[in-house]
């Protein structure tokens, strides 16, 4: 596992992003663990944070495109962090643009914020986390409906590794459904293999029974076969 890989899953257990527990998704399901990205709560916490995510676009992606897409609420402070460490780190200028909920009717108007997205744009967008894959059904629309577009690909944190809508992971139905790639800064499975009985800050953070409990959710939860 990369460097990078391991040093985000100690910053995210540092920032209490990474829990775990008895928590309930947003798609209903009972997990065992729960990432948050709403614990990203300070101006040095995000700066890393965009580093991660500059460093898993680059790895996956490169860096030849037009747009960073972040999805409104917690897509925009993401797009602009990114953006900012692909700037600093690579020395890439990349635009960066979220939308808003409501379209504003006065002042910089319409529905988008940050750059305009216009014709021939290549497009990555950034969220948080996917679990079930709903929410690429939102903004892709919001994308598309700007022009002559072209969505290349969707980066998020952590790839839980579950089912999305069928019996495919949430990722890979949404490169098969869109036509997107996807990749995320750490899997599921690589926070177990860095974290599952050894010390991190003086304690073990996955435990046998937490792992057997995490075990259990993917024989419920995950990918079939």
């Amino acid at each position: 596992m990369e460097k990078y890989k391991q040093k985000f899953i100690e910053f995210m257990v540092d920032c209490q992003v990474l829990k775990f527990g008895d928590f309930v998704t947003k798609s209903g399901r009972k997990t065992p663990f729960f990432v948050n990205t709403g614990f990203y709560r300070t101006g040095s916490q995000l700066k890393r944070l965009g580093e991660y995510y500059a460093e898993a676009i680059n790895n996956k992606f490169g860096l030849d495109f037009d747009v960073l897409f972040g999805p409104a609420y917690k897509g925009i402070p993401l797009s602009v962090t990114a953006s900012i460490a692909i700037a600093d780190k690579y020395g890439k200028d990349i635009k960066y643009c979220s939308n808003r909920k409501e379209v504003k009717d006065h002042g910089d108007k319409g529905i988008l914020l940050g750059s305009p997205i216009s014709d021939g744009d290549r497009v990555v967008i950034i969220e948080d986390v996917t679990t079930a894959g709903t929410s690429i059904q939102e903004t892709l629309p919001i994308i598309k409906a700007q022009g002559n577009v072209n969505p290349i690909g969707l980066v998020v944190s952590v790839d839980r590794m579950e089912r999305g809508q069928g019996e495919k992971s949430a990722l890979a139905e949404i490169e098969e459904n869109y036509g997107l790639k996807t990749t995320a800064i750490v899997t599921m499975a690589e926070v177990v293999e860095h974290l599952y009985n050894k010390e991190y800050n003086g304690k073990v953070i996955i435990d046998d029974k937490l792992k057997t409990a995490i075990d259990a959710y993917y024989v419920q939860y995950g990918v079939k076969g």
